[in-house]
């Protein structure tokens, strides 16, 4: 009795108390004696006397045995209603396959395809109820806060003005250079950045950069919609020489007939310093201009000289301020997520300069949790599901679908692909080349602590699917939001039709954010997101990086793993990428990424 006393407390806590009163009656003094002596007499009094007996106890216990069954019903009752409580839409969904997943205990997936498709249906339960047990004891996750003290030591440091480059000496002794950027709005700043260090390079003028247009953002938005000209220009006047437009002399001649035009065919991937002054600059001494056409990811990181590395980051982190309709429409967005109106720090007044106001010292105090949000970077865009060849429990009504968009928008991609070996989705995913579901972000997110009341900005462009790929999260995750749930018609309106300017304002909720969280740690938002939170952040700017590699790893194991070593492991793979990322100047990486290095940042001793 008293081993399954210990059992039944053990396993469950209702049956624990029944068994408690059933064992306060055994232990009477003589009752053992008297079973052994009379049982004869009892068995022949059993309808009388026994009868009398049991209803004596029924009447003296008749409120415990009341009260333990209306426990046990509540806890019976608390199980199946906290998971629809929580996340009503998610757990209705689940429970249309419940009983083939109780049953075999593996995940289960919808033949209809109108419902969720759910690759990982036991993990998003016991997240679910994981979450709801959160809610309850209100508990916070440990990731909202900068994990590693040490990040507070570097100081924004590229606009020091301790170091001037060779062309302030040595102006516009070669020729001018023209930039046209292709891409979108996070490559073309990447593009500006490298120009301004190439004209360095080259001791020559620099153009105002030129945007291309392109029929997949059909943007027409130039360099003067996005950014601050007069500031760009100011800012590195003392580093490079800056003008709107060539010489009208220049102006009339053909680029391509005299041989000043240059593509990114004709230039390495991340070029040395040396392939510049041997190959291009010869051409700029000779005509006196050179055209980069299409430039983008051209000039690496080695070798690149000590003042040429500062001078990207002080154009990336000084120079490029966007235009004051782009800040106005930004704060609007920001205000309105946090609910208060005031700069939290540096990082606020530099993405959105006067239309965001210091906050008194004396308010600081009146800062809650409830204004703190996350910003979700969920890359999970069709071109990037379909190029990725990947499967993501969609059945073959997927498949026939991303294929057919494989044929229309990657010809090229099909015919390599028919000549090589092609790998298995399933080793796609284990070896990390699958980018992450809506329903992979969710389980990240509830597996670091994030309880279903975060508030959740998303960032991105349409994702593949639609509503029903993003029921998953949204189940999980309620009060996720995006700029156009924020922002009214006639405020977007400015922007409607320029994907950049849109994307901009991305840019503005995504660094501002308390939590920072990506899926895709190789796209330019991200990069330069992470390197800008890093760089104005001051140690407080958190960035949840997974290693896709990693979660595969641990998601092999749906079938089996328990909630709480589930837990564990996300943890661990986020605590080892922000370690990484804080604790290191990485030799070779972006700058515009990992800012902490001396070219761009001071560390205090």
């Amino acid at each position: 009795m008293e081993h399954q006393l210990r059992m039944s407390q053990n396993g469950d806590p209702s049956l624990g108390r029944r068994s408690f009163g059933g064992e306060h009656n055994w232990d009477k003094p003589g009752t053992e004696k008297w079973y052994k002596n009379d049982r004869v007499k009892y068995s022949a009094c059993k309808r009388v006397w026994g009868g009398k007996k049991h209803m004596k106890w029924l009447r003296r216990h008749i409120r415990s045995i009341v009260f333990t069954f209306m426990l046990m019903g509540f806890f019976f009752l608390l199980d199946s209603l906290l998971p629809s409580v929580f996340n009503p839409t998610l757990f209705k969904n689940m429970q249309a396959s419940r009983k083939s997943y109780d049953q075999e205990g593996r995940n289960t997936t919808y033949d209809d395809q109108a419902k969720i498709p759910v690759m990982y249906f036991r993990l998003l339960h016991m997240a679910s109820v994981s979450l709801a047990e959160r809610e309850i004891e209100q508990k916070e996750s440990n990731f909202w806060k900068e994990r590693y003290l040490q990040a507070s030591l570097w100081k924004p440091w590229a606009d020091n003005g301790s170091q001037v480059t060779r062309a302030v000496t040595l102006r516009n002794h070669t020729g001018y250079v023209l930039v046209s950027a292709n891409g979108g709005l996070n490559q073309q700043r990447v593009a500006v950045c490298n120009a301004v260090a190439v004209a360095s390079l080259l001791n020559a003028t620099l153009v105002i950069p030129r945007f291309l247009y392109s029929n997949v953002w059909k943007d027409p938005s130039q360099f003067h919609d996005i950014y601050q000209e007069d500031t760009f220009m100011n800012t590195l006047k003392n580093n490079v020489n800056i003008v709107k437009e060539l010489p009208s002399n220049l102006k009339s001649k053909d680029l391509k007939a005299i041989g000043s035009l240059v593509t990114d065919s004709d230039l390495s991937k991340e070029a040395t310093p040396e392939e510049y002054t041997e190959n291009i600059l010869p051409i700029l001494i000779r005509n006196g201009v050179v055209h980069f056409l299409g430039f983008g990811n051209r000039l690496g990181f080695n070798s690149m000289p000590s003042d040429v590395q500062k001078l990207r980051c002080k154009c990336n982190f000084h120079a490029l301020k966007f235009v004051p309709r782009i800040q106005k429409i930004g704060s609007l967005l920001v205000k309105r997520i946090r609910k208060y109106e005031s700069a939290k720090s540096l990082l606020d007044k530099a993405l959105l300069g006067k239309y965001i106001s210091s906050i008194p010292p004396r308010k600081q105090v009146a800062i809650t949790s409830s204004s703190k949000y996350l910003a979700l970077h969920l890359r999970f865009e069709v071109d990037m599901v379909a190029y990725s060849m990947c499967d993501f429990g969609g059945g073959e009504d997927e498949k026939r679908e991303l294929q057919a968009y494989r044929e229309e928008h990657f010809p090229i991609l099909l015919e390599r692909l028919k000549k090589i070996k092609q790998i298995s989705p399933t080793d796609l995913r284990i070896t990390g080349r699958c980018p992450l579901t809506p329903e992979e972000a969710a389980l990240v997110l509830a597996g670091l602590g994030f309880n279903s009341g975060t508030y959740i900005y998303l960032a991105g462009s349409k994702i593949y699917g639609g509503k029903s790929k993003m029921k998953s999260i949204t189940g999980l995750y309620p009060n996720m939001v995006t700029k156009e749930d924020l922002l009214s018609p006639k405020e977007l309106e400015p922007l409607r039709n320029f994907s950049s300017q849109l994307a901009a304002l991305d840019f503005i909720a995504c660094a501002a954010s308390d939590v920072f969280s990506v899926t895709d740690s190789g796209s330019q938002l991200s990069s330069l997101v992470s390197g800008f939170r890093t760089y104005y952040g001051g140690g407080n700017a958190p960035i949840l990086r997974p290693s896709k590699k990693s979660l595969a790893s641990i998601l092999l194991e749906n079938n089996t793993i328990s909630w709480h070593s589930f837990e564990r492991r996300i943890r661990r793979m986020i605590e080892e990428g922000q370690r990484v990322v804080n604790n290191t100047c990485l030799s070779g990486k972006s700058i515009y990424r990992h800012p902490r290095c001396n070219e761009c940042m001071r560390k205090d001793q």
